[in-house]
């Protein structure tokens, strides 16, 4: 992958514009500005909501679209007809995804496979372009309402490791959303200016090197930035783009498997007893959070898990985003040692087991203080 700076000096606009950032995540999207008054960035919410957005798409047999949160209740009822984890999509063919299809639960055609993918719903097919548009379109109308004044103009953030095609298709599906997207971030970049790394440089030749281990939903990846003088360079990126949070909500599903007396199989014959049990183990997962046990029942059936049984079960997928990590580490020709900051991104970085493997690795405290799902 090619270098990339960004300069956060320049990029003076008119005062009387609203410009909104947007993070178009996996699993959650958010829109954001900064505060006229206070000049802090401040992160979108309808009054009593949260400011998270699920990137989930419902169709209706009309055709009619709904995004996030009552999108996320036909997970279950009707999965063929609900759309998640689109931005997986962005810029791939289906060769690029072959083996992955058990993931998803609606239908992705196949109908060439060095062609873009498209997903079926009904008799339409929709591009990841059109799907990401939904999303934009939705975050468009929210901050439209809450601000009471026409939003036209947006910078928008994706992973570093995105390639030309996926940085056009974020473009493309702005442009459909109606929104005239004046900058595409790196993700790291955007994170790291959260933190005010680079922010106040009083030296010219004032350097940091800054590991950014962003664990989201569906995707994980490292990135190690070297900022000088307000000037942002990725000097190496990796990751996983099938390792995320729900990952551990599978390992969680799979552990209680056994306790139902069931398996993968009967799972992928009853769509929404799969969807129910995955919600559940979302809960456990959370819970245990705060929690040493977490107790429910699917169908009847008592089910169980305690955190260390949980932290057991994710060991060997938090030490696949080590392995990340040492060769991000690698590729920029550097030791741990010479890392300033680590900062920590994603939902799945609130998991306390992460942090302190994360920790433990890098041997030094971590910048985790903000809100992992607004940092970006």
């Amino acid at each position: 992958m090619g270098k990339i700076a960004i300069n956060i000096a320049t990029g003076t606009l008119q005062q009387d514009e609203v410009i909104v950032g947007i993070d178009l995540g996996t699993t959650n999207s958010l829109i954001a500005i900064i505060h006229p008054e206070s000049k802090q960035p401040l992160a979108l919410k309808e009054y009593g909501q949260h400011t998270l957005v699920p990137s989930v798409i419902y169709f209706d047999s009309n055709e009619n679209i709904v995004v996030g949160d009552a999108a996320k209740n036909y997970l279950e009822t009707h999965p063929e007809r609900t759309i998640f984890s689109s931005k997986r999509l962005m810029g791939k063919s289906y060769k690029d995804v072959a083996g992955q299809q058990h993931f998803f639960s609606y239908n992705i055609i196949d109908d060439d496979s060095e062609s873009l993918v498209k997903v079926q719903v009904g008799n339409r097919f929709y591009s990841p372009i059109e799907l990401s548009s939904f999303i934009l379109k939705e975050l468009k109308n929210r901050a439209e309402h809450i601000l009471k004044t026409p939003v036209n103009k947006a910078v928008i953030t994706v992973p570093a490791y995105f390639n030309d095609t996926q940085r056009q298709a974020t473009r493309d599906a702005g442009k459909l959303a109606g929104l005239d997207v004046l900058r595409i971030i790196n993700e790291p970049t955007a994170a790291s200016l959260a933190y005010g790394i680079g922010k106040n440089t009083s030296s010219n030749t004032a350097e940091e090197i800054i590991a950014v281990y962003d664990f989201g939903g569906g995707t994980f990846d490292v990135s190690i930035l070297r900022m000088v003088s307000g000037v942002f360079e990725v000097l190496s990126t990796n990751g996983d783009t099938y390792l995320g949070g729900d990952d551990f909500d599978q390992a969680v599903i799979r552990f209680w498997l056994q306790q139902l007396h069931k398996t993968e199989k009967d799972l992928s014959q009853h769509k929404s007893l799969s969807q129910l049990i995955r919600s559940k183990a979302e809960q456990a997962k959370k819970w245990l959070t705060n929690h040493d046990t977490f107790q429910d029942e699917v169908e009847g059936v008592p089910v169980s898990i305690n955190r260390q049984q949980f932290e057991e079960l994710i060991t060997p997928l938090i030490n696949r985003t080590l392995e990340c990590c040492q060769q991000a580490l690698k590729d920029a020709g550097l030791e741990k040692e010479e890392i300033n900051e680590i900062v920590m991104v994603g939902g799945s970085t609130r998991v306390p087991f992460v942090n302190q493997q994360v920790a433990a690795f890098f041997n030094k405290p971590l910048n985790n203080q903000l809100n992992p799902d607004e940092v970006v």
